[in-house]
C-alpha cells in the first residue's frame, strides 16, 4: 500500500511539520524526499480530517497479478491559521462492478495469483467498499481456485451456493439483517399425461423406485433442466425415457411440496401433451419398462386408487379430456421491466374459448 503527496510539485515535505513524536513508519516518495502516513500528529491544535474519493482508477502490475488501485484523497484542515494539507492515498482493491442494489460483484477472471496476496487484497477491499458506503459483496472463486476458500470464510464471507464450477460466497457489510437473496430454493419437476386416439396412456415402470410404489406404472416424469422452459422440458422427458415425441398442450395441475431433497421445496408440474409418434423406445438407464395402457386399467391401479393426490391428479387429467376443465396455456411475452422473453401460463380469458380446445 503506497501513500504519497497529492501534488508533489506544490507541497513539499518540509513545508509540514510533526508535532510531538514522529512517525514510526515513513514512506519514501519517488524523489527520495519522506513521506508520513495520513494519520500522523500536525503542527496545530486537533487537525480536522476530511475523506474525498477522487474516482481515479487504474490497474497497477504486482509481480505477474493486475489488481485495481483507488486513489482517495484526506484534507487535513488545521487550526489557528495554519494551512490546510491535502494529500493522496493509493489502496489495492480486487476488480469489481457495481451491482443495481448498491453492492460489488468481484471479476472471478481477474483474482490475485497469490493466496497471501488475495489476503491482503480482499481485507483492503472491505475496507475500501466500506468507506464508499457499499452494501452486498459477491465473491465467486471457481473450482480452481478452491484454495481461496477458506482465506474468505476467515474474513467474514459466508456460502451462498455451489455449482459445478465454482462456489459463490457472500458479504453483507451495513449492520443489521442481510438483505442479500437466498439460495435457489426449489426443484422444479414435470410430469406429461400423454394420451393417443385409442384412448391409451403412456406409462413408465422405473428401475429406481420406492418399496411403496412397487408394481405403478406412472407417467413420465422429471426435472426441468437450467433456462429450459416447462413446456420444453416435458416433451425432452418423454422423448428421453420413451422415445415418443410429443407436442406440450397445456399445464393441468402443479404440486408444491417442501423439504423434499436437501431440505429444499419442490414444484411439480402436471402437463398435458399430444402424441405424434407410437413407437416406444425405452430409455434402459432409468426405465424399466414403458407401454401404452388403457385408460380405465391406468385409473383402477390399486396404487392410483389409494392415494388421494395421484387420484386427484388423474381425475383433473380426465375432466380436461372431457373439456369440463381448463389447463394453463404457455404465451411468449416480452415484459418493459426486463426487456426479456417469458413464458406466462395462464387460463382462457374469452367466454368463447371455454371448450378448451386444443386435444
Amino acid at each position: 500500500m503506497e501513500l504519497k503527496l497529492f501534488d508533489s510539485k506544490s507541497v513539499s515535505v518540509s513545508d509540514v511539520d510533526l508535532v510531538g513524536r514522529p512517525c514510526s513508519s515513513m514512506l519514501s516518495n519517488s524523489r527520495g524526499g519522506r513521506i508520513f502516513p495520513w494519520f500522523c500528529s500536525y503542527r496545530g491544535v486537533s487537525p480536522k480530517v476530511s475523506y474525498s474519493n477522487t474516482s481515479s482508477k487504474a490497474i497497477q502490475s504486482v509481480g505477474q497479478e493486475k489488481l485495481g488501485v483507488e486513489t482517495f484523497s484526506y484534507r487535513f484542515n488545521g487550526t489557528n491559521g495554519t494551512r490546510s494539507t491535502l494529500f493522496s492515498r493509493e489502496m489495492r482493491v480486487l476488480d469489481a462492478i457495481d451491482d443495481e442494489y448498491g453492492g460489488v460483484v468481484v471479476d472471478p477472471q481477474r483474482l490475485p495469483v497469490n493466496p497471501s496476496s488475495f489476503a491482503t487484497v480482499l481485507h483492503s477491499s472491505l475496507s475500501h467498499w466500506k468507506m464508499q458506503g457499499k452494501k452486498g459483496v459477491w465473491l465467486k472463486l471457481p473450482a480452481e481456485r478452491s484454495e481461496l476458500v477458506p482465506i474468505a470464510v476467515k474474513e467474514g464471507f459466508q456460502y451462498h451456493h455451489a455449482e459445478r464450477g465454482y462456489v459463490m460466497l457472500t458479504y453483507w457489510i451495513p449492520e443489521g439483517p442481510c438483505m442479500l437473496p437466498s439460495n435457489a430454493s426449489h426443484h422444479v419437476g414435470v410430469g406429461g399425461f400423454v394420451i393417443n386416439d385409442n384412448n391409451e396412456v403412456l406409462v413408465v415402470q422405473e428401475k429406481h423406485y420406492a418399496p411403496a410404489l412397487v408394481g405403478l406404472w406412472k407417467i413420465p416424469t422429471g426435472f426441468i433442466l437450467e433456462a429450459e422452459e416447462i413446456s420444453t422440458g416435458v416433451v425432452r422427458e418423454i422423448k428421453e425415457e420413451t422415445g415418443i415425441d410429443t407436442e406440450f398442450v397445456e399445464v393441468i395441475a402443479f404440486r408444491h411440496a417442501h423439504n423434499v431433497a436437501f431440505e429444499k421445496s419442490d414444484l411439480f408440474f402436471v402437463c398435458m401433451l399430444r402424441p405424434l409418434s407410437t413407437q416406444i423406445a425405452v430409455d434402459d438407464i432409468e426405465i424399466q419398462a414403458a407401454k401404452w395402457m388403457p385408460l380405465d386399467e391406468f385409473v383402477e391401479q390399486p396404487l392410483i386408487q389409494g392415494d388421494c393426490m395421484f387420484k386427484k391428479i388423474i381425475d383433473i387429467c380426465i375432466a380436461r379430456l372431457g373439456k369440463r376443465y381448463c389447463g394453463l396455456s404457455a404465451q411468449q411475452l416480452v415484459s418493459k421491466f426486463d426487456g426479456k422473453l417469458s413464458s406466462l401460463y395462464y387460463n382462457v380469458t374469452e367466454a368463447q374459448d371455454l371448450n378448451c380446445q386444443g386435444l
